[in-house]
C-alpha cells in the first residue's frame, strides 16, 4: 500500500482486530463484542480522572466570576456538546446564555449531516467570535480525532481572547499543548468500524462532558444532596418532581408542599429554605444570595443522614 494520508496513523481511523470479521458474526455475538468494547470505554475515561477534575475547577471557577460555558464541536462531537448545553437550563436552573454550544454547519447539521464544514478554520474562529468570547469564560474543544480544523479554529480564536480553554478528544497525541490549557484524552482504541467515532469515542465523549458540566453544576449549589433543586417546572413531571423533593427535604405532606411552592412562586429552593428557616420568599431568597445559592449552606444542614433513613424505610 503506497498511499499514506493525514488521517490514518490517527488512532480514531485505526482498523481493530478483534472485528474483522464483524459483518458475518451472529447479532448476539456482535452485541457482545460491543459490550466488551464498551467497558473499555469506562476504564479509559477513569484514567482522566485527574484532567477532568482540573477541568471542573476551572469552569467553576470561571462560572462563579462571571464566565460562561461554550462548547465547539462538528459531527457527533458537535451535537454531543449541543446536547450538553441544551440540559443545563432545565436541569439546573441556568440561564440558556450560562452554557452555549456551537455546531459546525449551524443548526441544520444538527439533524442532517454536512459534510465537509468540520474542515473551515476560519469559520470556526469566526463562530466563535460571535459569542464575543472574552478572559472570563471557558471553550471546551472537542474533536474526536484531535485534528478537526473548524474545532481548531474556534480553539486559536479562544485563545487569542485569552478564555481558558479545554480540548476532549481520543487522540492522546495531539500537539495543541500551545493552545489548550487543558487536554482530556481518554484513549479507546480503535472503534469496531474503523473511523465510526460515533461509537467508543462518542461515548466516552459524552461521559466526560457529562461528568464536566454536572459536577461544575453540584460545586456550584445546583443541588442539595443529590437531589434537582434546581429544577425548573414547565411540565406536570417537573412540577411533580419539584413537589416531591420539597416533601422529601421539609417531610410535608404533599399538599402542604404544594402550598409551600405556591407561596415559593415554584422555586424549588426558595421553598425548602422558607420552611427550614421559618423566613419569607424575599428573606429565603437573600439567605440563598448570601450563601451563595447553597441549600446546605443557607440552612446549616445536612440532607444525608435524611435521605438515608428515607431509603431504609422504603419511604422514597
Amino acid at each position: 500500500m503506497t498511499y499514506h494520508s493525514k488521517w490514518q496513523d490517527l488512532p480514531t481511523e485505526a482498523i481493530n482486530p478483534a472485528t474483522l470479521a464483524i459483518d458475518r458474526m451472529p447479532v448476539g455475538e456482535i452485541i457482545d463484542l460491543i459490550c466488551g468494547e464498551d467497558r473499555r470505554v469506562v476504564s479509559a475515561v477513569h484514567r482522566e480522572r485527574d484532567p477532568i477534575a482540573h477541568g471542573i475547577e476551572i469552569i467553576v471557577g470561571a462560572l462563579r466570576k462571571g464566565g460562561r460555558l461554550v462548547l465547539v464541536g462538528a459531527g457527533t462531537s458537535g451535537r454531543l456538546g449541543i446536547v450538553e448545553a441544551a440540559e443545563m437550563p432545565p436541569t439546573f436552573g441556568t440561564s440558556p446564555l450560562l452554557v452555549q454550544a456551537i455546531m459546525a454547519g449551524g443548526q441544520e447539521a444538527v439533524f442532517r449531516a454536512r459534510e465537509g464544514v468540520e474542515d473551515n478554520f476560519e469559520e470556526g474562529a469566526r463562530s466563535l467570535a460571535r459569542l464575543k468570547i472574552n478572559k472570563k469564560d471557558v471553550i471546551i474543544g472537542v474533536s474526536a480525532s484531535g485534528i478537526t480544523q473548524f474545532v481548531r479554529g474556534a480553539l486559536t480564536a479562544a485563545h487569542t481572547k485569552r478564555a481558558r480553554v479545554i480540548f476532549v478528544t481520543c487522540w492522546p497525541g495531539t500537539e495543541l499543548q500551545n493552545y489548550v490549557d487543558l487536554i482530556i484524552a481518554p484513549s479507546v482504541g480503535p472503534e469496531i468500524i474503523a473511523g465510526s467515532t460515533r461509537l467508543k469515542a462518542g461515548t466516552a465523549t459524552k461521559m466526560v462532558l457529562n461528568m464536566l458540566t454536572t459536577v461544575s453544576m453540584i460545586r456550584l449549589g445546583k443541588t442539595y444532596g443529590n437531589l434537582m433543586v434546581d429544577v425548573q417546572t414547565g411540565s406536570d413531571k417537573l412540577r411533580d418532581r419539584a413537589l416531591r423533593i420539597v416533601a422529601i427535604v421539609t417531610g410535608l405532606e404533599p399538599e402542604e408542599a404544594g402550598a409551600l411552592l405556591e407561596r415559593a412562586k415554584w422555586d424549588v429552593k426558595a421553598a425548602i429554605v422558607m420552611k427550614k428557616a421559618g423566613v419569607t420568599f424575599a428573606q429565603a431568597q437573600r439567605k440563598l444570595k448570601v450563601a451563595h445559592d447553597s441549600i446546605r449552606d443557607a440552612i446549616g444542614e445536612d440532607l444525608e443522614p435524611t435521605l438515608r433513613q428515607l431509603l431504609a424505610r422504603g419511604d422514597i
